[in-house]
């Protein structure tokens, strides 16, 4: 007997802002799907709407695909449509799609991880093809930083030297996420922590120091990936 599905209301974003345009960009990424493809699947509300066109497509024409989720909620989102999911331990991703927190306009430099699984989305990206970044127009700045601070995933224990060699790369802010409704901070699905930060400067090596810090897990830049932007 098969339970009842009752994710999909609860994974629902509530109040999507410019649902229009994103939806017309979740349909273009539905019409790339192809039958056999192996697909890293994003998070945030326009991915969300793209998932929901996949799964119409895969009914509508009888495609088998196989989804790479970058999270916990994004896998139970594809469970409740019915497609399938494995890890990226057993398949390479085709090509993967993504949103973003914001898009440098100048050259396609990117920061990600506001929904905390930029460990995965970046997994998924160097290991694809090709990613599509699916933002609408709000989602794009001058320069990197204007809107979002860089979220870096941190080993709990390392917060203080890893804060400390953060303010040598230029670092002018930096504060522990906390959980929304509950008190502490909050974990990954990787049981880390998530520093967000402000840096003097987004220069060209600063994601690659970052990762260059013991204890650092990942950052949320994301720099010079073969990505191609969808709006």
């Amino acid at each position: 007997m098969e339970w009842m599905n009752s994710f999909e209301n609860e994974i629902e974003p509530q109040n999507i802002s410019n649902e229009e345009q994103k939806m017309q960009i979740a349909k273009k990424v539905a019409e790339k799907v192809k039958d056999g493809d192996i697909i890293g699947f994003g998070s945030g509300s326009t991915s969300y709407l793209a998932i929901k066109e996949i799964a119409k497509k895969i009914e509508e024409e009888e495609l088998h695909i196989i989804a790479l989720p970058t999270s916990y909620e994004i896998k139970a989102l594809c469970q409740t449509l019915k497609i399938p999911t494995a890890s990226i331990l057993e398949y390479r991703p085709d090509w993967c799609f993504d949103g973003a927190d914001e898009v440098d306009k100048n050259n396609n430099w990117l920061i990600k991880g506001r929904g905390a699984a930029l460990f995965k989305e970046k997994l998924n990206m160097v290991n694809a093809g090709i990613t599509y970044i699916l933002v609408d127009d709000s989602k794009f700045v001058e320069n990197l930083g204007e809107k979002f601070p860089i979220p870096i995933e941190v080993y709990p224990e390392a917060v203080n030297s890893v804060k400390e060699a953060l303010l040598d790369l230029g670092m002018t802010e930096c504060i522990l996420r906390k959980a929304e409704k509950k008190d502490g901070p909050v974990f990954t699905e990787n049981n880390n922590v998530i520093l967000d930060t402000k840096f003097v400067e987004i220069y060209e090596t600063l994601e690659e120091d970052i990762k260059s810090i013991t204890g650092v897990i990942e950052n949320g830049l994301f720099l010079d990936y073969p990505i191609e932007v969808i709006h």
